[in-house]
């Protein structure tokens, strides 16, 4: 019976075993589609790493992208572990170690994606605000030191999850990778996962809070303008709520899911029935997580000029729209970097 429902049995924090868990979606869906994102972000951030080689870090802008590709390079270099160890739940060892360190280093570079996208929308919002500002918050080198220091506390927050993984690998306590945490790992994970709901919602909040800004200078400067190029008018105001966009899309539904998961995870007392509802939920808005892979190459596009500059083959396209364009983006252009 066990080998026509493809279940696997997965072992409680207590040391019992409990809650059959169907594995088809885990081992035949989602590596699929893993797989499919992985090609995607390998090509996608590869290509834009060769352009950002060739553009210099001389605005804030241009930081933030640089290191939001970092951390998606970083994420996208992880996914083949968790494919591998998806498809084939034998390789135990494998398992363990995306347990223990690459879903830990996954989760760690999301989270400074997420921050890095909130600076993303401080940035546009203070070009738009005060487009010839000069307050510190502007300049490149306050741009690195922040990013910097977002990457070290996400560091020095996810270190422990590695560290407190410590209860020995079988190829039972593997199928669940709570299971090899101590007393003390499974507390951190909750403080851990508390802290991610923080610095989620607080970007979430703050970012909706610049792009009604935004939108209101948007609005407020055509309608003063004499220009009529609608069409225009229309694909300003999508380029500049690309960055909300990705940011709900690919990040939004996972933070809903995860807070009753991460409960179930830590209370033994769950249904297994819910418990293994909020698994694949869990792992279906995950899924959607890391597509902002292949998702922040069109925050790159849409908003950064020296990129499209850069790109392969725009060059051309770029001096044929640029006198068409001109009358437009004098007025009015969010689009400054």
């Amino acid at each position: 019976t066990s080998g026509i429902m493809n279940a696997t049995t997965v072992k409680g924090l207590n040391g019992s075993e409990r809650c059959p868990r169907d594995t088809r979606m885990t081992q035949l869906v989602f590596p699929v589609l893993y797989t499919s994102i992985f090609c995607m972000g390998i090509l996608m951030n590869t290509l834009a790493l060769w352009v950002f080689i060739h553009i210099p870090s001389s605005s804030t802008f241009i930081v933030y992208l640089k290191n939001t590709l970092v951390a998606d390079l970083i994420m996208t270099f992880m996914l083949p572990f968790k494919i591998l160890s998806d498809l084939n739940p034998g390789l135990w060892q494998l398992r363990g170690f995306v347990c223990r360190f690459s879903a830990v280093v996954f989760y760690e570079t999301m989270y400074v994606g997420i921050m890095l996208l909130g600076l993303i929308a401080f940035d546009r919002f203070l070009k738009i605000i005060r487009p010839f500002g000069k307050f510190f918050v502007q300049k490149p080198a306050f741009a690195k030191a922040i990013s910097a220091l977002i990457w070290l506390l996400l560091f020095l927050i996810s270190l422990p999850n590695m560290i407190l993984s410590n209860k020995e690998a079988t190829p039972l306590s593997v199928k669940k990778c709570a299971s090899l945490k101590s007393s003390a790992g499974l507390v951190w994970h909750q403080v851990v996962s508390d802290i991610s709901q923080f610095i989620f919602w607080a970007v979430f909040v703050l970012m909706l809070l610049f792009y009604v800004v935004i939108a209101k200078k948007v609005y407020d400067s055509y309608r003063k303008s004499k220009s009529q190029h609608s069409r225009s008018k229309k694909k300003l105001e999508g380029k500049v709520f690309v960055v909300v966009a990705v940011f709900f899309v690919c990040f939004a539904p996972l933070h809903f899911a995860k807070v009753p998961y991460t409960h179930s995870q830590i209370n033994n007392k769950t249904d297994c029935r819910l418990q293994h509802q909020l698994f694949i939920a869990k792992e279906t808005t995950l899924f959607l997580a890391a597509t902002n892979i292949c998702m922040d190459p069109l925050i790159y596009v849409f908003l950064c000029k020296k990129f499209m500059e850069r790109l392969p083959g725009m060059s051309r396209r770029k001096t044929t729209a640029s006198s068409q364009e001109n009358h437009s983006t004098q007025t009015y252009n969010p689009k400054l970097s």
